[in-house]
C-alpha cells in the first residue's frame, strides 16, 4: 500500500471538521460549530462532546494531559481539561488566520493560513520561539510524528512532511480531498478530515 492511500473513512459527527488530534487512544475533532468531540477511531462513533471557549474551532493537539485549541474567533490558543472541557488558560494566536495546532512534547507548532507560515510556541507563555514560511501556500491541519511535521495545504492539495529545524518539505502525496484541514497521528496511521466530504480518513504512512 503506498503511501497516502486512504485506508478508510467515516462520516465526522458535524459539517464542517476543522481539527483533529489524537489522545492515544480516541480522536478529537473540532468543527464550524461550538463543541469539540472525543470520537471512537475503529468505529467513528462519537463517545462524548463538550462547548468550546469560542466559535469557529479550527487546530486541536493533545500534550498527553490536556487538549490545546485554537480558534479563529478571537484568534486565541486554549489550554483545556478533556475530562471537563474547562479552560485552563489562553494566550493570543500569533498570526491574523489561525489553522492548525500541534505539540512535539515539549513545544506547541501553529499554522496560520493567511501567511503561510508555521511557528514554534512555547506553551507556558504563548512566546512564539521561531517561524519559518510552510511548504504550500494554505497552510491548515498539522501534526507531530516523534521527528518531522505533516502540514496539510488546501491551496495545493497536497499533504507535506516538513523537516522542523529546516522548514525543509520533504516529501508529499495528495490529500484525499480537496479541502483536507484537521491532521492527526496515531503512531502507525495519519489522520485526516476534509471540510467538504465531511469524512475523516485514515491514511497510510
Amino acid at each position: 500500500m503506498a503511501l497516502g492511500t486512504v485506508i478508510r473513512s467515516f462520516l465526522a459527527p458535524a459539517v464542517q471538521p476543522r481539527g483533529l488530534t489524537f489522545d492515544g487512544r480516541t480522536l478529537w475533532l473540532s468543527h464550524a460549530t461550538r463543541l469539540i468531540w472525543q470520537i471512537d477511531p475503529e468505529t467513528g462513533t462519537v463517545i462524548r462532546s463538550f462547548v468550546t471557549p469560542a466559535p469557529d474551532g479550527r487546530g486541536l493537539a493533545f500534550d498527553g494531559r490536556w487538549l490545546w485549541l485554537v480558534t479563529f474567533t478571537g484568534r486565541a490558543i486554549y489550554q483545556i481539561d478533556p475530562e471537563t472541557g474547562r479552560v485552563i488558560r489562553s494566550f493570543s494566536a500569533p498570526g491574523s488566520e489561525p489553522w492548525g495546532l500541534t505539540f512535539d512534547g515539549r513545544t506547541l507548532w501553529h499554522t496560520d493560513g493567511r501567511t503561510g507560515t508555521i511557528y514554534q510556541i512555547d506553551p507556558e507563555t504563548g512566546r512564539v520561539i521561531r517561524s519559518f514560511a510552510a511548504p504550500g501556500g494554505n497552510a491548515s491541519g498539522l501534526t507531530f510524528d516523534g521527528r518531522t511535521l505533516w502540514v496539510t495545504d488546501y491551496a495545493s492539495t497536497l499533504i507535506y512532511q516538513v523537516d522542523p529545524e529546516t522548514g525543509t518539505a520533504i516529501q508529499s502525496f495528495a490529500a484525499p480531498a480537496n479541502v483536507t484541514q484537521g491532521l492527526a497521528l496515531d503512531g502507525r496511521c495519519l489522520w485526516a478530515c476534509d471540510f467538504t466530504t465531511q469524512l475523516i480518513y485514515q491514511i497510510k504512512l
